[in-house]
């Protein structure tokens, strides 16, 4: 009699900060899910999404993986208020918080199936911008916005934004969105190659679904060779950069400057910098 093959491992998750289950078609869901925070990135979020997209990496029946958020806003960047208690012990998070990004950031550039994310709301600051820049596809709806931010906190780009939104957008246009954090527009993003497509709102997640969908049922190894030798130059770009961007942040962040942004922002008002 034949011997009946093992069934596959269960690499579902179904509850905390990012969830994530396969379809039977290939494609991977990797949801964010602090909506009350507007997803925005602690430590405990980053170390979620690496470990779903870990066992998205190790998972052979992934064919392309959907990344979404929950709630109003794909992701507002980092947790601000988090930042904000960790008072003069700052530094020493973000150092950590910004690594962990910057491992999200990796595994989704290196990842072998295409990643397509979809964006509602805001995707803002290094973990918004980072993702959006990281990803294979990037579909947001028309009503959705975006914004660097980095430099409004007195901090710098994570993720590797300081490479990959200039390869996408050019040096000019890159350096005002990173130095003068205009909200962007989605008809905007479009024409300036920062997303791949705009739809309705009502139907961003049908969309999106269905051009994941689309790559899942490609030929798996031609797609995913295809994005190494599409990512291979610029990767290296990327991964130097990094411990650039990871020993400047976590330097700034100590300053006043930096405490007095993030204060700004929770408070909504225009920060005062004095260069401390």
């Amino acid at each position: 009699m034949p011997t009946s093959l093992p069934p596959p491992p269960d690499t579902s998750i179904a509850d905390g900060p990012v969830l994530l289950r396969t379809d039977a078609d290939g494609v991977a869901h990797v949801h964010l899910n602090r909506p009350g925070s507007a997803n925005g990135m602690d430590l405990a979020l980053l170390r979620a999404l690496h470990d779903a997209l870990l066992q998205v990496h190790g998972d052979g029946r992934v064919r392309a993986v959907l990344l979404t958020g929950e709630g109003k806003n794909f992701c507002a960047g980092g947790d601000v208020h988090t930042f904000l208690a960790k008072g003069e012990a700052l530094p020493d998070y973000i150092r950590v918080v910004t690594s962990a990004l910057q491992a999200v950031a990796s595994l989704l550039i290196r990842l072998n199936p295409p990643v397509v994310t979809a964006v509602q709301g805001f995707a803002a600051g290094g973990g918004g911008m980072g993702l959006v820049c990281s990803s294979d596809f990037v579909v947001a709806g028309e009503s959705a916005k975006f914004l660097a931010g980095a430099t409004r906190v007195a901090m710098v780009p994570d993720a590797g934004v300081s490479v990959t939104l200039t390869q996408l957008v050019g040096l000019r246009k890159a350096t005002e969105i990173l130095m003068l954090n205009p909200v962007i527009g989605a008809a905007e993003a479009l024409a300036m190659g920062l997303v791949t497509r705009v739809v309705a709102d009502d139907r961003l997640h049908a969309e999106a679904l269905a051009l994941a969908q689309q790559l899942a049922q490609g030929a798996p190894a031609a797609l995913a060779n295809t994005k190494r030798l599409l990512w291979s130059g610029l990767g290296q770009g990327v991964e130097q950069a990094m411990p650039e961007e990871n020993h400047t942040q976590a330097r700034l962040s100590g300053t006043a400057d930096a405490r007095e942004g993030l204060s700004a922002v929770i408070e909504k008002r225009s920060p005062i910098f004095t260069g401390r």
